[in-house]
């Protein structure tokens, strides 16, 4: 006697086993059960079996698989992604057999057979993949099983990739507290209330990216920025994170979030704020300090979210009271935040997702006007005169004011030349706009020569020199009236291979071969000239666009 079974079309993630002849039940080996049909995006999780076959379709988009391991894979992981990887299947598909396996750590990170795996520190439960047994049902682009006729039952959907808030473009870091001093209780309130923040935010693959960090004894990065861009996988990936105990050493963990998590490796996305959102419960063990120092210079916005602050019976344990005022990316009052225990703190989740989502607030990210140093080679030539060498300091100074000058912002150089240079002041001397621009207008005309290449040499030496290992993109602005005499052509040249960007400005009688030769490429965009000094003030914005622009474009 054969089954009336009708064949069905499975629109999600399939459980179904077609049955063969009466009798096969327990059959095994010999038995005739064929494998359980599956789409593309079926997890591991969600074959609650020690051992099954599956079917995989073919024509799956490798570059949207999630893998996470390489053989023992945790089961957040796609099978059938899983199966490509270890060589099992081809894209097009077939039949695998899935063994379901205890949890680990460090599931590792390995580019196989057209995917690459991400690495995972931790997981509830894993499985492995081996060649399955063929049958004789086909595998297309949607699971297909034959099956009893539909019972009513919702079939899974398929999962999709969320866009998420778009709105709220946002690389995040939760650094959590998983020291003694919040305990295993307060740990577990602590994970979901962290759970519920990213919830709301609307992780997406177009919206925020969430990353979580565990500080203790010993930092520990629980998962990265790619490994989950949907809030259910993030919210399974909280869930799972143990508690370590330890000492709340958060500068040390701060300083390594910093430094190893934002990465373009981990999924660190241009041109999108970076945030860590560091949970201290009591007070750190360490020096936070540094550690806030290291964040703004690596362009990272970090808030704290302080709970249950030291009682004053408990101040003289604190090494430094003032902790957060010198962590946070700003001490304006908008980067802290302040719980009073971690009892009904669902209140306190939207204000902070609210903070977290206002990207004009995020002042340390890396920018234009925070990333650059811009030095000011400024003719001081007898042809100048007095009156048109202050519309030259004007033009310098309009440029300058539009940047953030700050000790880890924006830095800004002057040098006055003639046939000699004088250093009017150097990118450390001074750190705040005020004194910048009122170092700038006491500026003293010199009057002399022009001898344009050596100061071009002399500004990459002593100006550029020590600073060659700043992080911030290097400018040169050349203002000057007249033809050089000597050339400038090489020492140009010495200072683009150097990294450095010319921008040359010229004025009456400066000779046009000799901006475009100081220029950097393209020279149309680098290169100005007007023929009154007067005519130097349409110029700013156009130098202010252009250094932008190649900022920009050196971040790609």
């Amino acid at each position: 006697m054969s089954a009336a079974w009708s064949p069905t079309i499975c629109l999600g993630v399939c459980l179904l086993l077609l049955p063969g002849p009466m009798g096969s039940e327990g059959a095994g080996e010999s038995g005739s059960w064929a494998p359980i049909a599956i789409t593309c995006f079926t997890r591991g999780l969600d074959i609650r079996k020690e051992k099954a076959d599956v079917l995989c379709p073919g024509g799956c988009p490798l570059e949207e698989f999630s893998v996470y391991g390489n053989i023992v894979y945790a089961s957040v992981s796609s099978i059938c992604g899983a199966a490509v990887h270890r060589g099992v299947i081809s894209n097009s598909g077939g039949p695998v057999r899935v063994y379901s396996l205890p949890g680990r750590e460090n599931y590792s990170s390995v580019d196989a057979n057209g995917i690459q795996s991400q690495m995972l520190s931790r997981w509830s439960a894993s499985f492995t993949v081996t060649k399955g047994k063929s049958s004789t049902q086909e595998a297309t682009g949607q699971a297909v099983s034959t099956a009893h006729p539909p019972t009513g039952k919702r079939l899974k959907k398929t999962p999709e990739k969320k866009t998420g808030n778009k709105d709220c473009k946002a690389d995040i870091a939760f650094l959590i507290d998983g020291s003694f001093n919040i305990g295993q209780r307060r740990f577990n309130l602590q994970k979901n209330f962290v759970g519920k923040v990213a919830l709301m935010l609307g992780i997406g693959t177009e919206g925020p990216h969430v990353g979580l960090v565990q500080a203790s004894e010993h930092p520990k990065i629980e998962f990265y920025l790619k490994n989950f861009t949907s809030a259910k996988d993030v919210l399974f990936a909280i869930k799972e994170v143990g508690f370590r105990g330890g000492n709340s050493n958060t500068g040390k963990a701060l300083k390594h979030t910093a430094q190893k998590f934002f990465t373009v490796d981990a999924g660190v996305r241009k041109g999108i704020p970076k945030v860590v959102v560091v949970f201290i419960d009591g007070w750190p063990s360490d020096d936070i300090e540094e550690a806030g120092i290291v964040a703004r210079e690596f362009g990272v916005n970090v808030f704290i979210v302080s709970v249950a602050k030291p009682i004053p019976e408990e101040l003289g344990m604190v090494q430094d009271v003032s902790f957060v005022d010198k962590a946070v990316c700003r001490n304006n009052g908008f980067f802290s935040y302040h719980m009073p225990n971690w009892f009904g703190t669902t209140k306190y989740v939207k204000p902070l997702v609210q903070k977290l989502c206002t990207h004009e607030q995020m002042m340390c990210s890396k920018t234009c006007y925070n990333s650059v140093n811009i030095a000011f080679l400024i003719d001081g030539s007898s042809s100048v005169g007095d009156s048109n060498f202050r519309l030259m300091l004007e033009f310098v100074s309009n440029i300058a004011k539009t940047f953030e000058i700050s000790d880890i912002g924006a830095k800004i150089a002057a040098v006055q030349f003639t046939y000699d240079q004088h250093m009017e002041f150097s990118f450390t001397d001074y750190n705040t706009k005020e004194n910048v621009l009122a170092v700038i207008r006491n500026i003293r005309y010199m009057s002399g020569g022009t001898a344009t290449g050596d100061a071009i040499s002399f500004t990459v030496r002593n100006v550029f020199g020590p600073i060659r290992e700043s992080p911030n993109k290097n400018f040169l602005v050349i203002v000057t009236d007249g033809q050089s005499y000597d050339d400038v052509q090489g020492p140009a040249a010495a200072a683009h291979d150097a990294g450095i960007t010319i921008f040359s400005v010229g004025v009456a009688w400066a000779p046009l071969d000799d901006l475009k030769d100081m220029a950097s490429k393209p020279k149309e965009s680098h290169a100005f000239f007007t023929r009154e000094f007067t005519g130097l003030e349409p110029i700013v914005s156009d130098v202010i666009r252009g250094i932008c622009r190649d900022f920009l474009e050196s971040q790609q």
